[in-house]
C-alpha cells in the first residue's frame, strides 16, 4: 500500500482567530482550539482510521500544534520535528494580511517571500524533506503543524511549485489527507472540518 500523509493544523489561537501570522511565536491554544483538537482525536480514534495504530507521527515543536498532537490522543506516540515549524515571517511576524498590504501593496507570501525571514527556496527545501520522509516506508504519517507549511507540503506532495499553496486554504484543527490516484500523488480530502460541525 502506497504511503499517505494525514495533516493536522493545529487548534485555533487569539492570533489565528485575528488573522496575524503566527510564525515562531508560541501562542497557545485558546479553549476552542483545545476542544476542537479533543474532537479531530475522537474522529482519529473511530472509523475508518480506528486510531491509526501503524502510524508514525510527528509534530512542530511549537506549543500550539503539540498541545493538538496531545489532545488529539497522539502526544506520547508524536515525536517533535523542526521541519514542521511555521514558516519564519521575520519582519511579517504578528501582522495581518491588510497591514502588511499597507505597506507592501499587492504582496502575496507565496510570490514575494517576507524581510527578515525564510526565502521560499527554504520553506520549500523543508516541506520537501517532509514529503520525502513520508514517502519513505510503508506506512501512513500523520504530522501536526501549522497553515503555512502544511499547505507547503500540500504542494510540493503533489509535485507543482509553492505557489499552488495559495490555492488550498487550511483552517484550524483542519484534517486534510494526501494520498495517490492511479500512482500519482493526489488531495484524497482537503481541509475537512467535519469534525467541528456540531
Amino acid at each position: 500500500m502506497a504511503p499517505r500523509i494525514l495533516l493536522a493544523r493545529h487548534g485555533q489561537t487569539a492570533w489565528s482567530l485575528s488573522g496575524k501570522h503566527t510564525g515562531r511565536t508560541d501562542v497557545p491554544l485558546l479553549e476552542e482550539g483545545r476542544q476542537g483538537a479533543k474532537l479531530l482525536g475522537e474522529r482519529l480514534h473511530r472509523q475508518p482510521y480506528g486510531g491509526l495504530p501503524d502510524v508514525e507521527v510527528r509534530t512542530s515543536p511549537l506549543s500550539r500544534a503539540r498541545e493538538t498532537c496531545e489532545l488529539a490522543g497522539f502526544g506520547d506516540r508524536a515525536r517533535h520535528w523542526d521541519a514542521l515549524l511555521e514558516w519564519d515571517y521575520g519582519a511579517y511576524e504578528g501582522m495581518t494580511p491588510a497591514e502588511i498590504q499597507a505597506v507592501r501593496p499587492g504582496w502575496l507570501i507565496w510570490r514575494d517571500g517576507v524581510p527578515e525571514g525564510e526565502t521560499l527556496a527554504e520553506v520549500t527545501a523543508r516541506a520537501d524533506e517532509v514529503v520525502a520522509w513520508a514517502r519513505s516506508a510503508d506506512r501512513d504519517v500523520l504530522v501536526f503543524a501549522h497553515g503555512h507549511i502544511l499547505r507547503s507540503i500540500g504542494a510540493r506532495w503533489l509535485g507543482l511549485p509553492l505557489d499552488f499553496a495559495a490555492r488550498i486554504r487550511l483552517n484550524p484543527t483542519s484534517l486534510s489527507v494526501l494520498g495517490w490516484a492511479y500512482g500519482e500523488p493526489a488531495l484524497e480530502s482537503w481541509n475537512d472540518v467535519g469534525h467541528l460541525v456540531p
